[in-house]
């Protein structure tokens, strides 16, 4: 199964919820600190097989977001940037910030309602999180399991 997650508001943010540790190199690098949970999580999703795919509103340059993940120890397959969702999406009648079924994904956890609602207008699978709920990865693994059945 592929599975994507948004960035901003979902995996980062310097202020809505717990962060990961990081050590002198990411902070003298600038890397950004991701949620709490995240690398296990991640570690986890790959245990069980999934593929991990990024995507995200942000122009944020892709092999930046991919060696953010590596240097706490964690691989993402692939990664769809603002500019990468624009090229393709531009191909197609659809208006919408993002759109799995695009790039072949399975579900997308996201922060934002509005995600959510373009998911059941067009058809795509979400998990949608809150950034104050402490269980957030418990509650997307559970529902990657029963999208499993």
């Amino acid at each position: 199964m592929i599975i994507s997650f948004d960035l901003d508001d979902t995996l980062i943010s310097k202020s809505k919820f717990k962060l990961e540790k990081t050590n002198f190199l990411q902070r003298l690098l600038g890397i950004e600190c991701l949620r709490k949970g995240t690398i296990d999580l991640f570690k986890d999703l790959k245990k069980q097989k999934h593929k991990i795919y990024i995507y995200t509103t942000s122009y944020r340059n892709s092999i930046r977001i991919k060696w953010m993940f590596y240097s706490y120890g964690i691989s993402v397959d692939y990664v769809i940037n603002q500019q990468k969702h624009q090229k393709k999406i531009g191909k197609r009648n659809i208006h919408c910030s993002k759109f799995p079924p695009m790039f072949n994904i399975d579900i997308h956890v996201d922060d934002s309602i509005g995600v959510e609602m373009e998911g059941e207008k067009y058809g795509f699978k979400t998990i949608i999180i809150s950034e104050t709920d402490e269980n957030w990865t418990q509650r997307i693994l559970s529902k990657i399991h029963l999208n499993q059945k």
